[in-house]
């Protein structure tokens, strides 16, 4: 490595944030760039390790010691070179993945992890700065039609790669822009959009075609697609969200995450929410803000997280987080040992902003006033039984049982599996126990010959840089299938850059 004592030298340092006080009147992103020197630093801490673990912790495979080696040297092309040789939207991974690689890293076993999610991102938006990032337009086009639905990060990485080996893509998105959950999931606050169109800007360039408010299996047949295409590719995530089927779930004032958070991310954009509700999904058809409310959101994770970070730039009176499971601990235990992914206590930056966060409490019933408004919630503390040092079951804490206000709650459960109304019961395609589209993970192929399937649709709700890692494998067997072999890449080649650049 450029620096062999870097680790001895330099502690892990985050970029500055906006004051919360600041930030909190906007969507903006509000993370700093680090300064040059401060990268050279954070660069610096890679250790150059005998076996690099970050490699088998990334679901991508991300080279990450030669990048972070090319940016120690400031020489930004060839880690910008690096990084997409793996990574199709390192811009997104970035500044939402919860960073696997981070966890595996070998000086994380005594010292904080090299930041190497905040490398990454740096890397990409140096390179946009000066000017690397550009169209790569395949050399030949094979003449086969290649159908993609769902413009999250799997169909999009999906995308690219199959317009990369030269076939005709064309993306299909039933919203009205791209990015899937990207856009109308995430906040901007953690990424802004403008992020999104860039990178589309870029794939529509390279020959990439994108449909919008195209809803395959509401407003175009499946049929017709399976006419003119020579493969598809089904990338529609998982989008049925878990429910709590408790008394007073039909009050007014009890939504799931995504019905607020997409309705906000529109009205973000300057957009009508309510425009085209016959075709997009989690679409309300009422107006519905955390304003003055004692909001409640039910589910622990990052999509949990991103509500209450927009309930308080709402101007909520109080914002309270219930997680079903025990408060996880802070640091690794035996359990947990390296370089597995921990699940400790992750604090946020949306909870830094204002939360009070409750663990081990159930949702009993939604109480409800005269006029069928949600007004508060009926909880009651939990007592977990803790086997072989985890928690395996629980029982009601006696006499904990009370009511707390609310006049907004939301749920933030996760997804059970994707939308079976409309696509997958018109093409019959099988599913798996669980719900999802069946396909095995070497071939990606459905029971359709023609269909494939990849990112949560196939393996259920996951992680962004797995959506992406599924998207570029899916589009290598759908190389295969069309050519009897593939120049797309495995995550230990770099074949295709040097097949298409130019």
């Amino acid at each position: 490595m450029g620096k062999p004592t870097g680790f001895l030298e330099f502690t892990r340092e985050s970029p500055a944030k906006k004051k919360v006080a600041e930030r909190l009147q906007h969507y903006n992103e509000f993370v700093e760039r680090f300064s040059e020197s401060k990268l050279n630093e954070q660069a610096a801490r890679c250790m150059n390790c005998g076996v690099p673990f970050c490699h088998s912790g990334c679901p991508l495979g991300n080279v990450i010691p030669e990048f972070n080696d090319a940016v120690y040297d400031k020489n930004w092309e060839e880690a910008y070179s690096i990084l997409t040789s793996t990574n199709n939207f390192p811009e997104f991974t970035g500044r939402i993945c919860p960073a696997p690689c981070e966890s595996a890293c070998v000086l994380g076993i005594n010292q904080p992890p090299v930041a190497i999610e905040e490398i990454e991102k740096h890397i990409i938006e140096i390179a946009f700065d000066k000017g690397f990032v550009k169209a790569r337009k395949p050399n030949v086009r094979t003449g086969k039609k290649v159908a993609v639905i769902g413009s999250g990060p799997s169909g999009l990485a999906a995308a690219a790669q199959l317009n990369y080996a030269g076939h005709l893509v064309t993306v299909f998105e039933r919203d009205d822009a791209a990015g899937g959950l990207l856009r109308y999931g995430i906040p901007d606050f953690k990424l802004e959009k403008k992020i999104i169109d860039r990178r589309i800007a870029v794939m529509e360039e390279e020959g990439v075609t994108f449909r919008y408010h195209a809803n395959v299996g509401v407003n175009i047949s499946i049929n017709d697609l399976l006419r003119e295409y020579n493969a598809i590719v089904l990338a529609g995530g998982s989008t049925a969200p878990r429910n709590l089927n408790i008394p007073g779930r039909e009050l007014k004032g009890v939504y799931f995450a995504m019905e607020f958070l997409k309705q906000n991310n529109k009205r973000v954009a300057g957009k009508d929410g309510l425009l085209y509700a016959n075709i997009e999904s989690n679409i309300l058809d009422h107006e519905v803000k955390a304003t003055g409310k004692n909001v409640v959101v039910i589910g622990g994770g990052d999509t949990g997280s991103d509500c209450v970070g927009t309930s308080n730039r709402h101007g909520a009176a109080t914002v309270t987080q219930f997680e079903l499971m025990p408060k996880p601990a802070e640091s690794r235990t035996s359990l947990m040992p390296w370089p597995t992914y921990p699940m400790i206590l992750k604090t946020t930056t949306s909870h830094e902003e204002g939360c009070e966060r409750e663990w081990a409490v159930a949702t009993k019933a939604f109480v409800g006033d005269d006029n069928g408004n949600l007004k508060a919630l009926k909880i009651v503390n939990l007592e977990w039984k803790i086997v072989d040092g985890r928690p395996a079951n629980f029982v009601e804490v006696a006499g904990s049982e009370r009511e707390i206000p609310c006049e907004l709650a939301l749920l933030a459960m996760g997804f059970v599996h994707p939308q079976h109304v409309g696509l997958l019961n018109e093409l019959g395609v099988e599913l798996d126990e669980r719900g999802n589209v069946k396909a095995t993970e070497k071939a990606y192929q459905t029971s359709i010959p023609k269909v494939f399937t990849a990112g949560d649709m196939r393996r259920g709700q996951s992680l962004v840089v797995w959506a992406i890692s599924e998207g570029r494998e899916c589009a290598r067997k759908v190389d295969e299938f069309l050519m009897g072999h593939s120049v797309l890449e495995t995550k230990d080649s770099s074949l295709l850059h040097e097949l298409v650049a130019g």
